[in-house]
């Protein structure tokens, strides 16, 4: 299999670090959305990463559906849990709003670093703010009751939307606000399939 983005999308490092927590084998290529546009065009031509080239060669997008796709037609199924019902609805409530955090920062990057200052929109910016915050606030508060599996779908999550958000707008969130994010984080970071798979 083939992975294309660069790592410093979350959704692309999302991506990565759950097929090294699964044992899937795959080559990634670090291609930009960007820099890298028609050549990407050629692979994908909606140019949205992650993109996915399974091994007979069909081309998979979005992040969520490619981990569905690994999951129930890879036979690389996580280990089985004892997990209940409640358990597992928790985690997808932490993976749509760590999602919904990625969502929102990566709509404010793109805001600061591609739109011209002279064009940005301030009414909108502080609108996707609150939506960040309204996420990374409920996570926080889901954390203070309980962590998930660092190495789970919704650890991953968590833990990549964190660190970008961290790393790209550091005047927007801090460790004092969000301290259970924080240190999360900060232990996920440290386990072998993250440390593989850098950010930056």
């Amino acid at each position: 299999m083939i992975l294309i983005g660069m790592l410093d999308s979350p959704y692309v490092r999302r991506v990565a670090i759950y097929m090294k927590v699964l044992g899937i084998q795959f080559e990634h290529r670090p291609l930009s959305v960007f820099g890298d546009f028609d050549a990407l065009t050629k692979i994908n031509p909606a140019v949205k990463v992650p993109t996915l080239i399974t091994d007979d060669n069909q081309v998979l997008i979005d992040s969520t559906l490619i981990i569905h796709y690994l999951e129930k037609y890879c036979g690389h199924s996580p280990a089985p849990t004892s997990a209940s019902g409640v358990e597992e609805f928790r985690d997808l409530h932490l993976t749509g709003f760590a999602l919904a955090a990625c969502e929102k920062a990566v709509q404010i990057v793109y805001e600061q670093r591609l739109r011209p200052e002279e064009k940005q929109h301030q009414p909108w910016v502080d609108r996707v703010t609150q939506q960040l915050h309204g996420a990374w606030q409920t996570l926080e508060n889901g954390l203070r009751e309980s962590h998930p599996d660092m190495l789970s779908v919704a650890g991953i999550s968590i833990a990549v939307a964190w660190s970008f958000t961290e790393l790209m707008l550091p005047d927007t969130v801090s460790r004092e606000r969000y301290p259970e994010l924080a240190g999360f984080t900060l232990l996920a970071e440290q386990r072998p399939e993250f440390l593989a798979t850098p950010l930056i």
